[in-house]
Parts: C-alpha cells; sequence; structure tokens
C-alpha cells in the first residue's frame, strides 16, 4: 500500500473524537473479554465436565465392577461349600452375594449409561453369571440339606468352567474400566494443563489489554490536557505571546483551538488596554491639572470673591439703613433687591465651596458615633426644630468608620430638609432608622412633609435643581447634591422611596468601612460635579 493510498485513512483517523477512540477502544475490549470469557468458561465446562465423569463415573464403576465380582464368588464360596457339606449356613453367603449382584449390575447400568461398549461388557458378565446359576448355584441351592449334594459331585468339572468364564468376563470389564479411568485421568490432565495455559494467557492478555488502554488513555487524553494545562498556565503567567498547539483526539484539538483563540483575543484586547491605559494616564494628568485649578477656585472662591461680595453686601446694608424711606419707594426696593442678592450669594458661594470640599479637604476618616452626631445635629438645628414644633425620633446608630465632618453635614441637610419642607399648618414628624443589610448599613430619614414625586427622585440629587421657588422654600439647591456626593465617597448609594406616599423617606447606605477607591476617586467625582457651576 502506497503513502497516498494510506492517507485517506489516517486522516480519518484524525477526525475523531475522544468519545468515538473510547467508543472503539471499550468495544475492542468488551470483544476481547468477552472471547476471553467464552474461551474460559468452555475450558472450565470441560474440566469439570472430565472431573464429574472421573469421579462420579468411571471411579465408580470401577469399584462397583469390583464389588460385583466380590458378590459373585460370595456365591461361588456359599454353593461349593453348602454341595460339599451340606450344611445350610453356607447358603448364607450365596443369597447375600445373589442380592449384592443385583444392586451392584443395576448401578454399573446407571454408571454406564450411553457407554455402549462398557454395556455389552457388563452384558457377557450377566450372561455368564446366569448361566452358572443356572447350571450350579440354584440345582445346587435347591438340593435338601444335611448332607452332601450329589449335584455338585457330578457338576463340579462343568461349574469350575463356567465360573473361569465369569472371571474372564469380569477381568475383561474391569480392564476395559481401567484403561477408561486412565484415558480419563489423562485427558482431565491435559485439560488442566489447558486451562492454565489458557488463563496464563488470558491474564497476559489483559495486562497487555490494561497497557494499551493506559497507554492510549495518556497519548488521546492525558497528555494533550497536560500539555493544553501547562500552555494555559504558562499564559496565565503573564506569557501571552506562548501559542498553543493542540494535539491529540478532534474535540480536544477543538478545545485548544479555541483557547488559542481566546488567547489571541486576549491579546488584543491586553493591547487595546494597554493602548486604553496610556490614555488614561494622560487624562488623569489632566485631571490633576483641572483639580489643582479646582483648589485654586476654591481658594479664590473663598478669599479674593468673598472679599468684593462682603464690601457689596456691607455697603448696601448700609445703604438701607442710612436712606432707608429717605428715597422713593422704587428706590427702596432697588436696594432690598441688591441687599438680598448679595446675601444670597454669599450663602451660595459658601455651600458651594463647602460642596467641592467633600472628599478633597474632609477625608480624616476614624471611628464616628452617629448617634452622638445626629445629637450635635440636632443641637444644632434647635432653632428651626423648635419653631416648626417638629417631633424627631431615632433609632439605635452604629459607629461607623467615616469623616466625622461629613457626617454631620449630611445628618444636618437631611433633617434641615425634612423640617423645612413640611406640610403647612402641620408639625414635622421625623423618624430615623438604622438596620444592618449584610455588610452595609441601610438608614432611613422619613418626615410627613409635602413629599417627592417619583418623576423628580433622581433630579433632586443634582447641584442646584430646586423643585420650588427661593420665595416659597429658602435654599441653594445644593443639599440633596452633597448628600449623595458624601454617601458616595464613603462606598454607599442614596435615593428617595418611590414607594412611601405620606411625605419624603429618604434611604442611603454606608459601609462599616468606606472603600480605598473612594478616596483615589473623590477628585474625579469632584471635578465632574463642581465643573457645571463653573
Amino acid at each position: 500500500m502506497t503513502g497516498d493510498e494510506r492517507l485517506p485513512h489516517t486522516r480519518g483517523l484524525s477526525t475523531w473524537t475522544t468519545r468515538r477512540w473510547l467508543q472503539v477502544g471499550v468495544a475492542v475490549s468488551l470483544t476481547v473479554l468477552g472471547l476471553l470469557g467464552v474461551t474460559g468458561a468452555w475450558i472450565l465446562g470441560r474440566t469439570a465436565s472430565l472431573s464429574s465423569d472421573l469421579v462420579d463415573v468411571r471411579s465408580p464403576a470401577l469399584t462397583t465392577s469390583i464389588r460385583l465380582e466380590s458378590a459373585v464368588l460370595n456365591q461361588e464360596t456359599g454353593i461349593r461349600g453348602y454341595g460339599l457339606t451340606g450344611t445350610p449356613d453356607f447358603l448364607a453367603p450365596y443369597r447375600e452375594g445373589v442380592a449384592d449382584q443385583k444392586v451392584h449390575t443395576a448401578r454399573l447400568v446407571e454408571l454406564l449409561r450411553g457407554d455402549a461398549s462398557a454395556l455389552r461388557d457388563l452384558k457377557t458378565v450377566q450372561d455368564e453369571i446366569g448361566t452358572w446359576q443356572a447350571k450350579i448355584a440354584r440345582p445346587v441351592a435347591a438340593t435338601p440339606p444335611g448332607a452332601p449334594s450329589p449335584e455338585a459331585s457330578r457338576r463340579a468339572a462343568t461349574g469350575k468352567k463356567d465360573f473361569d468364564r465369569i472371571r474372564a468376563a469380569m477381568t475383561a470389564q474391569q480392564d476395559r474400566l481401567r484403561e477408561e479411568r486412565v484415558r480419563a485421568r489423562s485427558d482431565l490432565a491435559s485439560t488442566m494443563r489447558l486451562r492454565n495455559a489458557v488463563f496464563a494467557t488470558i491474564a497476559g492478555l489483559i495486562v497487555v489489554l490494561a497497557v494499551i488502554v493506559f497507554e492510549a488513555l495518556r497519548r488521546g487524553i492525558t497528555t494533550p490536557l497536560e500539555r493544553l494545562g501547562a500552555d494555559a498556565r504558562t499564559i496565565a503567567d503573564g506569557d501571552f505571546g506562548h501559542p498553543i498547539r493542540p494535539i491529540g483526539p478532534a474535540d480536544l484539538r477543538r478545545l485548544g483551538g479555541e483557547f488559542e483563540s481566546m488567547r489571541r483575543r486576549l491579546v488584543r484586547e491586553l493591547d487595546f488596554s494597554e493602548e486604553a491605559r496610556l490614555r488614561l494616564d494622560a487624562q488623569s494628568a489632566d485631571l490633576k491639572r483641572s483639580n489643582a485649578e479646582l483648589e485654586q477656585f476654591a481658594y479664590v472662591a473663598s478669599h479674593d470673591l468673598q472679599e468684593p461680595l462682603r464690601k457689596v453686601s456691607s455697603f448696601t446694608q448700609l445703604l438701607q439703613r442710612r436712606y432707608g424711606g429717605q428715597l422713593d419707594e422704587r428706590a427702596d426696593q432697588y436696594i432690598d433687591f441688591a441687599v438680598d442678592g448679595a446675601n444670597r450669594m454669599q450663602v451660595l458661594i459658601n455651600d458651594l465651596l463647602d460642596f467641592s470640599r467633600v472628599g478633597r479637604v474632609h477625608h480624616a476618616l476614624q471611628s464616628v458615633d452617629l448617634g452622638a452626631v445626629v445629637k450635635r445635629t440636632l443641637s444644632a438645628l434647635s432653632v428651626g426644630i423648635e419653631e416648626s414644633g417638629a417631633v424627631i425620633t431615632r433609632d439605635e446608630l452604629p459607629t461607623l468608620v467615616a469623616d466625622p465632618t461629613q457626617m454631620s453635614m449630611l445628618w444636618q441637610n437631611l433633617i434641615g430638609n425634612a423640617v423645612k419642607f413640611r406640610r403647612p399648618g402641620e408639625s414635622p414628624a421625623i423618624h430615623l432608622s438604622a438596620e444592618r443589610d449584610g455588610e452595609l448599613w441601610r438608614f432611613a430619614v422619613t418626615d410627613n412633609g409635602i413629599g417627592i414625586d417619583p418623576e423628580y427622585a433622581e433630579q433632586v440629587f443634582v447641584i442646584f435643581q430646586r423643585l420650588h421657588t427661593k420665595d416659597t422654600y429658602q435654599g441653594s439647591g445644593i443639599g440633596l447634591a452633597m448628600c449623595k456626593k458624601i454617601v458616595e465617597f464613603h462606598g454607599g448609594t442614596i435615593g428617595v422611596d418611590p414607594d412611601y406616599r405620606d411625605g419624603t423617606r429618604i434611604t442611603f447606605t454606608l459601609a462599616g468601612e468606606p472603600p480605598e477607591a473612594g478616596l483615589g476617586d473623590a477628585d474625579a467625582r469632584e471635578a465632574r460635579d463642581v465643573t457645571p457651576a463653573g
């Protein structure tokens, strides 16, 4: 066969999957084991058959033949003694011999069933015994006792010849039975030797088959998987340029090919990630410059802008006190507008400055007892609480690792809003709750105020977004935005409970310890939140 003729067969085997190899291997193994089992069963059956024939037929047949000969000898001895003496006691061995003869003959017929030659020998023995009994034994036994039997003397020579023929027939029978037993022993010994050889061969074939199976598993499954695992570990250790060269059955090669495709995609993604990292580094540098400019803005807002604003506010207030009522009504109105605008500008700049400092200036993390923080907050808001008649209840609040200043700002804004946005003519009822939620703490500030429509649940947390005019409710629109920034800085979330309809319920979560990433990301969030104000 040429190489071209072998190629299609090789290609056919190369497309075999692990399952097909296993199916073929199992089928071949089961076939071989089945043939070995059938051969072993046949050998065992043959051995058992020969052993049974030897033990249950040949040896008992020879023994029974010898006993039959002994029974006939007992008959001859009894008849001879009775014929010579006429004593009846000599008939007892004769009668016992006759009974034993019947038993042993029947036993031989049973043992030799199916063996024609052995049954012919038995028939010859029976005929000779019958002839002797008819001519000698029964006539002598029938003579009266007390005196020697004349029949015995008269038939002595004939009786001797007949009995010699019996001996010759039984000797021939026993010789044949001995030959059969020897042949059976020889067959049994040969079969046992064959059995031992066959079982040794079976054991050898099983060992060879096991070696073939293990070697096939090693080459077809274990080695390809080990090589694939080694390649995967090499790649996992950082050598992403290491190629995967799959071997083994078709499905394992496909698996290796998929790993190789995944490696190539991973290399492309890593290249893209590296480019993205470089771009991110550049953006980070820009962000640092932006943060520096933001800090400069905060400094300007806290010093350079506030100083002229204080002068404007001071002089407009002085103008109001000195010339109030001396000018016309429109002039007094203009002065009031200027004073109010200057004051609101002052409040707005202070609030914006506080907002920009969250996560940048105030980041002294320490163990904070929120119960004590709320107590101080209620003291700071005591005037508004007393004027509104607010009733404030609270659960036991935990101790967390947080920035104490930011916690004060958080609770002050939430409680202050609950007091501010109350229903006309109704005293505020405010409840502060806290419960454990896995690794977080979930807090809620619930009031019976005017509430927040679900459509504005996200808008209220955007800086400078107000749902009411300044004439209805005072404020800069920064409070809830600052609360959101504080909560996110501490690794939590904040929102409006849309299912609560009897007022407003603000829920938020705080971690027992804020994530470290929060400190590094604070400047980025600050730049994102404050930039629109510029």
